[in-house]
């Protein structure tokens, strides 16, 4: 189904709901797998997985020798995470979790990575994320709406967070109509990423 090392899936290969959040798009999968400097043998988390996209890419850059933990507070996402696992040969890779975050981190591992999408305790999450990544551990946060963006900033900062970056991605996509190609916008996403000390 997806044979490309690269990561960028394209996002009508992932099974979706309506009711279930995801998968994150194409272009901010990319990005954030990017953002997360994954290797061979990573420790991985993917806090509030949704449909799973990220939790997919991660595990086919960490490959069989490391491992991604994903986490969701929704039964239906966590079902339909492991289902777009399977549908990408990464299941042996993902360990799902349903369980709602940052008390879903307890018992995890030291990471190498956390992803992070938007959450109503975004500040305790990365609180308790920074208690669980290994020296140099990476955190990538995305953020659909400004305020969890300025929370995840000031909240690594805060902690004392290295090699802090900030980006907002604004993608359009094509989509062919009678009279040519429509550029459709979706919504700007804020990044943020950070290793830890």
């Amino acid at each position: 189904m997806w044979n490309c090392r690269t990561p960028g899936i394209p996002d009508e290969l992932f099974l979706q709901k309506d009711d279930v959040i995801g998968p994150t798009k194409e272009e901010i999968r990319v990005l954030s797998i990017s953002k997360a400097r994954l290797r061979e043998g990573s420790v991985v988390a993917d806090v509030g997985c949704g449909t799973g996209g990220l939790t997919v890419e991660a595990a086919l850059q960490v490959t069989a020798t490391g491992k991604v933990f994903a986490i969701d507070e929704d039964a239906e996402a966590v079902k339909l995470t492991a289902e777009n696992a399977s549908r990408f040969g990464v299941q042996q890779t993902v360990q799902l979790m349903l369980g709602k975050a940052p008390e879903a981190l307890s018992n995890l591992p030291q990471l190498d990575a956390v992803l992070v999408g938007g959450s109503h305790a975004l500040r305790e999450v990365i609180r308790a994320v920074h208690k669980k990544l290994k020296k140099n551990g990476r955190i990538v946060i995305n953020a659909i709406l400004l305020e969890t963006g300025y929370a995840a900033l000031d909240e690594v900062r805060k902690l004392g967070f290295s090699e802090v970056d900030v980006i907002t991605v604004s993608v359009a996509k094509g989509k062919e109509v009678n009279t040519g190609t429509m550029m459709l916008a979706r919504n700007p996403i804020t990044i943020v990423s950070a290793t830890k000390v």
